[in-house]
């Protein structure tokens, strides 16, 4: 199947589990995964009229970006990237200036590194707090008790950044129903740091491939699919990290 096809697929299928799920067909957006597919498979989604696309790496987006140009010219700039991987300090700056938000902010000094060239600038950058519910140690994120902290830490004192709410990745497993604790706790976790903050925290991005139907049922508002899009990736990777 093409990519287009592979598209409206994935998209009815999101909208039939919103219907299960009791919510409005279309209250959630479909992430576009393209780390590690080149930019002929990014042009080909985006013909197909996706828009939101997720990538992990900086380099790699950074290169794609610019084979983009050729292949879309300005309509480059109508692609809503997302940062979704961990980001090193040392790519801070250019992440601000690359990706339309970040969804993988972790700590207060990677918040501060992204906001200082977006205030400078004055540029909002959306970020999201990612939380780490596995002791996986390939899994990155805040731990849970330190999520109000920091959503009021970048709220009150990061004018370059705006917190919208929270992403996590579960452990892997074939069964589609483990990981609907973790997505349950994620929702919980938001919606205790709302209370305590009073702070907005509308996106939750958790679900992907083979569980985003469960993540829906538990509250997901984005939803990260890559290989029911584009296929299996270009390089090998463990498992866990397909999205």
């Amino acid at each position: 199947m093409s990519i287009a096809e592979n598209l409206q697929r994935v998209r009815r299928e999101v909208d039939e589990a919103c219907e299960r799920a009791g919510r409005e067909p279309g209250s959630v957006q479909v992430m576009a995964v393209s780390k590690t597919h080149g930019p002929k498979l990014v042009a080909e989604a985006f013909h197909a009229g996706q828009r939101l696309f997720g990538e992990s790496r900086v380099q790699e987006w950074e290169h794609k970006r610019e084979q983009l140009h050729t292949l879309l010219g300005e309509g480059v700039g109508e692609i809503d990237m997302h940062l979704i991987g961990n980001l090193q300090n040392n790519k801070t700056s250019k992440a601000a200036w690359l990706y339309s938000a970040v969804d993988s902010v972790d700590t207060i000094k990677v918040a501060e590194r992204l906001n200082a060239p977006c205030a400078q600038a004055g540029k909002v950058l959306p970020v999201l707090i990612e939380v780490k519910l596995s002791e996986e140690a390939t899994k990155h994120g805040v731990d849970p008790y330190a999520v109000p902290g920091l959503v009021r830490r970048i709220h009150e004192d990061l004018e370059g950044l705006e917190v919208r709410g929270l992403m996590m990745v579960p452990p892997y497993s074939d069964d589609p129903e483990e990981a609907r604790p973790f997505f349950r706790k994620l929702r919980e976790i938001r919606d205790e740091a709302q209370q305590a903050t009073g702070i907005a925290l509308p996106d939750l991005s958790m679900g992907m491939t083979h569980d985003f139907a469960v993540a829906i049922a538990e509250g997901s508002t984005c939803v990260r699919v890559g290989t029911a899009i584009f296929g299996l990736r270009e390089y090998a990777t463990t498992p866990q990290e397909e999205a």
